[in-house]
């Protein structure tokens, strides 16, 4: 027998992508007048069992109830039509419209207007009957982050949803704009609203939440939780795991520091979360792993210290050089190579093959020649060398690399990289997306490369990972470290309790 106060029930689903789980049997269930909070780390599954309730998703098992009633949601329509509306983390409005633009064109045939006039009439009333201030005519990308994030949840509100899923609403916002969005999300609860906030911070499960769900690795582990019962240790153990025991291969290093980096800050352009006054160092031969949830300052880092980003402040020294200013060229001849979060965006082009990728980082060196004539002999003979040396199944020299797997264009990326003269490694999730045989493989490379006297920054929200591989670890949250300690010294719990912002 169905529970008539259930407002939205997903049972046992499951979801692969290329064949590689995202959802494994997870379930969740939000009651009418609550708030329920979706805790997970990122990749966990909370936005992609979100999107098959907002039928951006299709399930290949499990079922979904809307009011006790069995439902098949085919597309984002259908999911609407049965009164599920999210609001996404990246917002869906088009910013050169404005607000009364955006809602006409959206809502325009459901809500049975056609005009301008109409379309502000019904924003004004709806802000009005939620407490919120919006501007109608202004331009949505002249608006405030926090301000687009109002337009999108009335969009869903005059779309006529009573389940509102709040996806990451306080990813990007300052500390008094998350406040009045939670507010507001109680707020709505209490009016009769189902609403589920998917979150990965703790404070918001505890302070805003009626009940919590936590989910790891597309699994549920917790379901549907009083949060009043359960503290920000419990909820961090159970969101990062009991972390098993560990073999450390790669050692703290007694060598000299190759990489130092001193109150550097980084400003964000895209209006997220940026660096600010960073301070760590990197011996040779060692690993330090910086972990922490996604978007907390990891990619500006990176970015940062390869050259791809200014800073706004602080200082980079390379084997006692200061290369605060020094462009990509220079720092790479200075023994610093890279491995970024997306090796096909970033760091391969997938268009051109195996052997040109392999050396066009050496060719302004002059190594296949001049920029008139290169030796594609010779670019072929060393590919052919690489292909052997790291395994490289599908390859050849002449083949795309668009051709080649994710995991086989990670050993090319790397095969590239980690070259005898190489000084400093800065790599940025390298086996996300791999299976477990790829990523022994591209561990074991990484760990050769450091007891040979690399110095390595291993930049990942694999904790697992993380714990394998390195030394020290630090902890990154909000752009800033929160704490760093030796591997041998992490636990669930602490890990756990610093990625969510809580020292």
């Amino acid at each position: 027998m169905n529970n008539p106060s259930v407002a939205l029930s997903l049972r046992n689903i499951t979801k692969s992508f290329d064949g590689k789980p995202a959802l494994n049997s997870a379930s969740f269930s939000v009651n009418w007048g609550e708030v329920h909070a979706l805790l997970g780390e990122n990749g966990a599954g909370k936005s992609t069992i979100m999107n098959v309730a907002a039928g951006i998703y299709y399930p290949d098992a499990g079922e979904l109830h809307v009011n006790g009633e069995k439902q098949i949601i085919h597309s984002p329509a259908e999911a609407t039509r049965l009164g599920i509306g999210m609001v996404h983390q990246h917002f869906r409005l088009v910013k050169r419209f404005t607000v009364g633009q955006n809602i006409l064109l959206c809502c325009g045939k459901q809500l049975g207007i056609s005009t301008q006039r109409q379309a502000t009439d019904a924003i004004e009333s709806k802000a009005q009957e939620i407490g919120f201030d919006v501007r109608t005519d202004a331009v949505v990308g002249e608006l405030s982050i926090a301000e687009q994030q109002r337009v999108e949840i009335i969009k869903v509100l005059l779309l006529g949803a009573k389940v509102v899923v709040l996806d990451e609403p306080t990813a990007v916002l300052t500390d008094q704009e998350s406040r009045a969005v939670l507010e507001f999300a109680g707020r709505l609860a209490e009016i009769g609203h189902a609403v589920i906030l998917i979150t990965h911070k703790l404070r918001e499960v505890t302070s805003y939440s009626n009940r919590v769900t936590v989910m790891r690795r597309g699994s549920t582990v917790l379901s549907g939780a009083d949060t009043s019962t359960l503290d920000a240790n419990k909820l961090a153990r159970y969101m990062v795991g009991e972390l098993m025991g560990h073999v450390q291969t790669v050692k703290k290093s007694s060598g000299a520091i190759c990489l130092k980096v001193s109150n550097l800050s980084v400003s964000d352009i895209g209006g997220g979360i940026g660096v600010k006054n960073v301070s760590l160092s990197v011996n040779h031969g060692e690993i330090l792993g910086i972990v922490g949830v996604g978007g907390n300052g990891q990619q500006q880092l990176a970015d940062a210290l390869t050259g791809l980003a200014p800073c706004s402040n602080g200082q980079i020294h390379l084997q006692g050089e200061d290369i605060t200013f020094a462009p990509v060229t220079s720092r790479r001849s200075m023994g610093m190579r890279a491995v970024p979060s997306d090796r096909f965006a970033s760091g391969l082009i997938s268009a051109m093959t195996v052997s040109e990728n392999l050396s066009m980082t050496s060719i302004a060196t002059g190594r296949f020649g001049n920029w008139f004539f290169l030796n594609r002999d010779n670019m072929k003979q060393e590919a052919e060398l690489a292909i052997n040396q790291h395994n490289i199944l599908g390859a050849s020299p002449t083949r795309p690399v668009k051709l080649l797997s994710g995991g086989n264009a990670q050993k090319l990326l790397l095969a590239r990289e980690l070259t005898e003269d190489a000084s400093v490694l800065i790599v940025h999730s390298p086996t996300r997306g791999l299976d477990v045989k790829a990523c022994h493989f591209i561990h074991s490379l990484i760990k050769s490369s450091v007891e040979a006297g690399v110095a390595c920054l291993l930049i990942s929200e694999d904790l697992e990972e993380v714990l394998a591989l390195s030394g020290r670890i630090a902890v990154m949250s909000r752009g800033t470290i929160v704490g760093e300690f030796p591997a041998s010294e992490a636990t669930s719990e602490k890990l756990g309790m610093l990625m969510m912002g809580h020292a």
